[in-house]
């Protein structure tokens, strides 16, 4: 990167914050849908929360790998709609300096541990399909322990600099940024002088999460898929099955990562700031979506909801934690 004239730069105390540039009159409207968003995606992940942790029988691997994503996605939720609703309901725009680092590290730790996660359901439905007899004895609560630990250290290394290396920049040219919440990203572009070190540390992160745990996904399965085919038909069905609400998942994740990198480099076209809109909104789809699906397609989760919203009392036992 070339150095920006020093002429229009300055230091900064606060950035800016956009809200939705030219929809300022349906504020109250898109302020109305971020809500209920939000409130769906708290009720939703944490009645999922308490029925894995009240549920004996839910105390297995995927449904603890469930509640790890669902209790990350509950605080990806929280990190950012406050903001957005200071947005456009009350035109607060300003965000302190240092607080708009300790957002951005939280939504890019969180993130990777979201990823981690993923990685993890992934390699449980591996070995629950390919290796059935061995499930017991290789995802046990200190392995699984062990995976959490590791995709928190994981988190913690990789993410730490971030902020760091954005408080080493002297002077910016601009405090305006296109979103409602901070991304090293689109604070780095912001930047006077050379952001070099910003972009490869970018492309490192990119690399060494979605990049790896993409992979990881993607080889598990293909190794399922296999199995699966050896398999007589209904077994087959029955085997993928068993994965649909993982891979509803895992899409849900991608698709809106991926869609909001497309739509940043498209014309906005007859939908003006299309990519602020969506900018606003990708982050809490799989908070939203999430709990849907492993409702749906969860049996015993299903059970427990008709027995807690219906007029049936549960008969089953229940345990205080995991």
């Amino acid at each position: 990167m070339t150095e920006t004239n020093n002429s229009t730069c300055s230091h900064i105390s606060h950035f800016t914050l956009s809200g939705l540039p030219n929809l300022e009159d349906l504020n109250l409207w898109f302020g109305l849908l971020f809500f209920l968003m939000y409130m769906v995606a708290v009720l939703g992940n944490s009645t999922l929360i308490y029925i894995i942790r009240v549920e004996q029988e839910l105390h297995e691997p995927m449904h603890i790998f469930l509640f790890m994503l669902s209790v990350i996605e509950l605080l990806i939720a929280t990190a950012v709609m406050p903001q957005m609703l200071n947005i456009v309901w009350f035109d607060r725009r300003k965000i302190a300096f240092d607080a708009c680092l300790a957002q951005m590290f939280f939504l890019h730790f969180l993130s990777a541990l979201e990823s981690g996660i993923l990685v993890a359901m992934a390699i449980d439905r591996y070995v629950a399909i390919c290796h059935p007899l061995r499930y017991t004895a290789i995802l046990t609560h200190r392995n699984i322990t062990k995976i959490s630990l590791v995709n928190l250290a994981r988190g913690l290394a990789v993410m730490i600099p971030i902020p760091l290396i954005i408080k080493r920049l002297p002077e910016w040219k601009s405090d305006l940024l296109t979103h409602s919440y901070c991304l090293h990203q689109e604070v780095m572009k912001l930047a006077c002088g050379n952001i070099r070190a910003n972009v490869i540390y970018g492309m490192f992160v990119i690399a060494s999460i979605m990049g790896i745990d993409s992979l990881f996904i993607s080889v598990s399965y293909l190794l399922i898929i296999k199995e699966a085919v050896g398999l007589v038909r209904e077994s087959s069905l029955k085997a993928i099955g068993t994965c649909a609400a993982h891979i509803c998942a895992v899409l849900v994740y991608y698709i809106p990562l991926i869609g909001l990198s497309v739509v940043h480099r498209v014309p906005s076209g007859p939908v003006p700031n299309l990519h602020i809109l969506f900018g606003n909104v990708y982050l809490l789809l799989p908070p939203v979506i999430n709990p849907l699906i492993y409702g749906i397609k969860t049996k015993q989760i299903r059970k427990r909801l008709a027995k807690l919203f219906g007029k049936g009392k549960s008969s089953n036992k229940t345990s205080p934690g995991f």
